[in-house]
């Protein structure tokens, strides 16, 4: 019986032995071989443990789309605030090498990369050779709000978020796409049932808790803690717009209900006016965003927007918000420098301004400037012909 025993024991540490010796040839040759780039163990300062599988996981990410062609660019709110600081110094630098690696190896869960899904037809040989390579891989698709309004197409599904998940980190893979009206777009990051919710911590993703807008980016490569990678070249604009990209889609359904009651006005006329306030608002929209003033849809245009998905015809005027702490002198000549003359001037600065701009032909650009009080909003407003005055209350928790 003793015999017994210690054979059993002798199997059990043989077997153990066996299982440490795989692991660690397996550990060495995924993530410590020369081959697969074991840079920073040998650098003076560098990172180590968690950190280290961190840097080999975005080196065998990158390797692997270089591989087919994927043009992925970075948009890591952490590790694009930490380039932003050393901006200069690393797009001076020819070969980007520094003495540890200070941004791919900060402890996190996840890295961020951008894909413009035009870019990429979306092949299974990526997948296979990720597999292969070692990475689990995750592919969370919805339903394209592009085509809501169109019913025999709307129930179609497009790829909006990809996890590839290797060892203890994971890399997440936004899918953008081109939307009318020259901006980006990504979708919200929804789990099915039949997604397993322990494949990472997902409430810690930077994006997909709801959609977002973006400027088209340009992209700059760079190199980065010895990595190739692309980056949005205006860095500080990319930043900025994180903190305002959430993106509301139109309600489709309700405006197709609202036009089976109230139908569509098709007129010639109508056509030309939407294509008229359509190019100003985007000549406005430049505008301000070049000033760096924040604004919002108001009055009738937000109504048509919200109702209908579209520009009111009959409303003849597009109208946009500002904060009064974000007026700037510089609004009037910007906006006279893009050919539009300034028509009226009401109030002023410290009661109830608004500022009035003629486009084309008889449609007019009106920008209300809102001021905040105690516990609620308000902006003033004149009517041209009478001069009447008039206010409007908002309530503060109303998201503008």
């Amino acid at each position: 019986m003793q015999r017994i025993n210690k054979n059993v024991v002798l199997a059990l540490l043989t077997l153990t032995s066996s299982v440490f010796l795989l692991f660690q040839l397996y550990y060495y040759k995924y993530y410590l071989s020369p081959k697969n780039g074991a840079v920073f163990s040998k650098v003076k300062g560098s990172q180590s443990g968690q950190d280290g599988i961190q840097w080999h996981v975005i080196k065998k990410f990158l390797g692997l789309v270089s591989s087919h062609n994927v043009p992925v660019y970075l948009i890591d709110p952490l590790v694009l605030g930490l380039i932003h600081k050393d901006f200069e110094q690393l797009s001076s630098s020819s070969d980007g090498m520094s003495p540890e690696c200070k941004y791919f190896c900060a402890p996190r869960d996840f890295t961020t990369f951008a894909l413009l899904a035009k870019t990429w037809k979306h092949e299974v040989s990526l997948f296979r050779a990720a597999e292969k390579m070692g990475f689990q891989w995750l592919k969370i698709q919805n339903k394209d709000p592009r085509l809501e309004g169109m019913d025999d197409l709307s129930g179609t599904e497009i790829p909006l978020h990809y996890i590839f998940r290797l060892a203890a980190h994971a890399i997440h893979l936004v899918v953008f796409y081109e939307r009318s009206g020259n901006y980006v777009w990504h979708g919200p990051l929804r789990l099915k049932q039949n997604i397993d919710r322990k494949f990472v911590p997902f409430r810690k993703l930077h994006f997909g808790r709801y959609s977002g807008a973006y400027n088209k980016p340009e992209v700059l490569l760079l190199s980065i803690d010895d990595l190739k990678v692309q980056i949005p070249k205006n860095l500080s604009q990319f930043l900025e717009e994180m903190s305002h990209s959430r993106f509301l889609e139109c309600r489709y359904r309700e405006a197709r209900t609202f036009f089976q009651l109230y139908p569509d006005d098709a007129s010639l006329d109508a056509v030309e006016f939407r294509k008229k306030a359509k190019a100003l608002l985007h000549l406005a929209a430049l505008t301000l965003n070049d000033l760096g003033v924040r604004f919002w849809l108001s009055s009738g245009t937000c109504l048509g927007w919200y109702r209908q998905c579209n520009i009111i015809p009959y409303s003849k005027d597009v109208d946009l918000g500002v904060l009064i702490q974000d007026y700037k002198s510089d609004i009037i000549p910007a906006f006279q420098k893009a050919g539009l003359p300034l028509k009226h001037k009401f109030g002023k600065v410290e009661d109830s301004l608004e500022l009035s701009f003629q486009g084309e032909d008889d449609v007019k650009l009106d920008i209300f400037f809102f001021y905040e009080d105690d516990d609620h909003i308000w902006n003033g407003g004149t009517q041209a012909k009478s001069g009447t005055c008039f206010l409007s209350l908002h309530c503060v928790g109303l998201s503008l």
